[in-house]
């Protein structure tokens, strides 16, 4: 097999799998659609996470409050802040965990689904 032909067959075999890996996420997405949309499951995530982030706003403001000799109103706010954040998004994550799940799972299907074709196509088996 020439470099040239080798090539061709590399980025052929990437373009499948980035085409299986996006049916995967369109077919694991599809479970948690309501009225055909995504948003109001997502909404309701992020309505929910807003637990986390106040915990979180507490949690960076002490550290940031507490974290040095000097103790200065910015760094509280900053904290505050930054926990805020972190905590919104590690609340988010928990609360889409099903959705993540369901894509990561359909992505797997469908990724394995193309290597194996790959596989047979380079690995003939001739029962014969």
């Amino acid at each position: 097999m020439s470099v040239k032909d080798w090539s061709m067959s590399t980025v052929e075999y990437g373009r499948k799998l980035v085409q299986s890996t996006v049916n995967g996420v369109r077919a694991g997405e599809e479970r948690f659609r309501e009225d055909g949309q995504l948003a109001p499951y997502l909404e309701r995530s992020a309505k929910q996470s807003f637990g986390a982030a106040v915990v979180g706003v507490v949690v960076g403001a002490c550290i940031g409050y507490h974290g040095n000799e000097r103790r200065s109103v910015g760094r509280l706010v900053v904290g505050g802040i930054l926990g805020g954040f972190i905590g919104f998004g590690a609340g988010l994550l928990w609360e889409t965990r099903d959705l993540t799940a369901s894509v990561g799972s359909d992505v797997r299907k469908n990724v394995q689904l193309a290597r194996d074709e790959h596989w047979l196509r380079r690995h003939p088996i001739d029962y014969a």
